[in-house]
């Protein structure tokens, strides 16, 4: 795998930090998650093939614990707010003089610095902010789910950023401090979108009111329809030759219905036609043809899609099916795990490998330093 041997500290967070600490461990990472002491329950969600140190950093008689940790860590990944690692002598300029190969990773919502970067928000508050939410939606605003500000603009770039920081270490053998945020990712995964805007790019993309244009819900033929069931089709026939195809599905002749922008008659002439069929009878109409029409295929179902099925796209996690990762690697492919631990399970564990015995540990456990859950039943 192509992290392997790189010793990752994170830091529990929710969603954006999980994540990226979960792309790295699926690439070959060895993950530390460090957990609060007592904590009943996993909530992150995304802790495959983590391990877990419950500790509680907030007490000074942690921090040498937490030195012999970083002094022989590649990544640490912070997703508190700016100052709350600093409080507890554990920011940057504290542990990159312990470990000047320390990439530091700071993953936040607003960024280390400005006006809004110690306030609290959340994946809609950052993606308003980036100007990504006033495209998003048809004639109304719509926000999505949290996909574009936490896990693209926020846990991905930041792996990105990470990735990046170990290209250039491995040149001057310097560590850095990552300011990784998701009002910043947000705004440059829709880079696209600002390119795009004004009179001089050759197609009108965003000129219209939104949900007027060509791809946010103006085009009949870049659209979504009901089928007969239930269910829905989605349509991208932009090209000229996809619309064809895509007219003759219909039993529409594609000279009586060109291809207009902002045309609602003939918007509402294909609605009624896909609600005649089923989605699975739509199907046999376009599937395997260049007309750019495909299922919309429920979450649940997406690992039984033939396509799918057929390259293995989603694994088997137990009682789960998950996305395999992504990008594929010829030569050094990820090899997830999906053991996801539970808060203080490697506690001991990882202490025994840090150079502390048993005594030193359960003293530790003793004072409510650290936290060594029970070990599960085996049933």
């Amino acid at each position: 795998m192509a992290l392997r041997g790189l010793k990752v500290i994170e830091f529990a967070g929710l969603a954006p930090g999980p994540f990226c600490g979960m792309v790295l461990r699926d690439h070959g990472a060895s993950v530390i998650r460090i957990d609060k002491p007592f904590t009943t329950f996993d909530v992150d969600a995304l802790g495959r093939g983590k391990r877990s140190l419950a500790i509680d950093f907030k007490q000074p008689a942690s921090f040498p614990i937490l030195s012999k940790l970083f002094t022989n860590a590649d990544i640490l990944i912070d997703p508190f707010r700016p100052g709350v690692m600093e409080k507890y002598n554990l920011g940057p300029s504290e542990l990159c003089k312990l470990n000047p190969k320390l990439i530091y990773a700071r993953l936040t919502g607003f960024g280390q610095d400005g006006p809004f970067s110690k306030v609290a928000g959340h994946d809609i508050n950052y993606i308003a902010v980036s100007g990504v939410l006033s495209m998003l939606g048809r004639k109304k605003l719509q926000h999505p789910i949290n996909l574009v500000g936490d896990f693209a603009g926020g846990g991905l770039v930041c792996a990105l950023g990470i990735c990046l920081a170990l290209l250039e270490r491995h040149h001057s053998g310097m560590g850095q401090v990552i300011d990784a945020n998701m009002v910043e990712g947000s705004a440059y995964l829709s880079s696209w979108l600002w390119a795009t805007r004004g009179d001089n790019f050759p197609l009108p993309l965003w000129s219209k009111p939104r949900g007027e244009n060509l791809l946010d819900g103006g085009a009949h033929f870049y659209q979504t329809y009901e089928t007969k069931d239930g269910r829905y089709m989605a349509v991208g026939a932009l090209e000229s030759q996809f619309y064809s195809r895509f007219m003759e599905g219909l039993g529409l002749d594609p000279f009586d219905y060109p291809q207009e922008l902002n045309a609602p008659e003939v918007k509402k002439k294909c609605a009624e036609i896909f609600l005649t069929k089923t989605q699975a009878e739509w199907c046999k109409v376009f599937d395997y043809t260049d007309s750019c029409v495909t299922p919309v295929v429920p979450l649940e179902e997406a690992h039984k899609h033939p396509h799918n099925a057929h390259r293995k796209s989603f694994l088997n996690a137990g009682d789960k099916i998950v996305p395999t990762p992504a990008p594929r690697l010829s030569k050094s492919p990820a090899e997830p795990c999906f053991q996801d631990p539970f808060p203080g399970q490697h506690s001991k564990e990882i202490l025994l490998e840090s150079g502390y015995n048993e005594e030193e540990i359960q003293s530790f456990i003793e004072e409510n330093i650290v936290h060594c859950a029970p070990k599960k039943a085996s049933l």
